[in-house]
């Protein structure tokens, strides 16, 4: 699946939301269920974490798709979207060493 690369603003915004180690917890929680997913019940059952508090990190997590929701009945399935996930891991990848000296051209010269 293609998508387009990302911006800076948005980059900040993927790299913010994952901002705390809560949230992050919550992700790779969900990131380890593979295409399973997790029900909002099952995140609950391996957390201590508050009902109110879970949500509000899914919110957030949800709100720039870094998770996805789908309703199986009257469950909630959390999934990690990992296209975004790659993307970001790409983001800073794509840069990796660029601005580094090629030593075999300098020496070659």
């Amino acid at each position: 699946m293609f998508s387009e690369p990302l911006t800076i603003d948005h980059a900040a915004s993927l790299f913010s939301a994952v901002g705390s180690p809560a949230r992050l917890a919550v992700l790779q929680a969900v990131v380890r269920s593979g295409s399973r997913g997790l029900s909002v019940g099952e995140l609950r059952t391996g957390s201590d974490m508050p009902a109110s508090t879970l949500a509000h990190h899914l919110t957030a997590l949800v709100r720039v798709d870094l998770i996805l929701q789908e309703k199986s009945g009257r469950t909630v399935i959390n999934r990690a979207n990992i296209t975004k996930l790659q993307d970001l891991g790409d983001y800073l990848l794509v840069e990796c060493c660029r601005d580094e000296t090629d030593l075999t051209a300098e020496t070659a010269a």
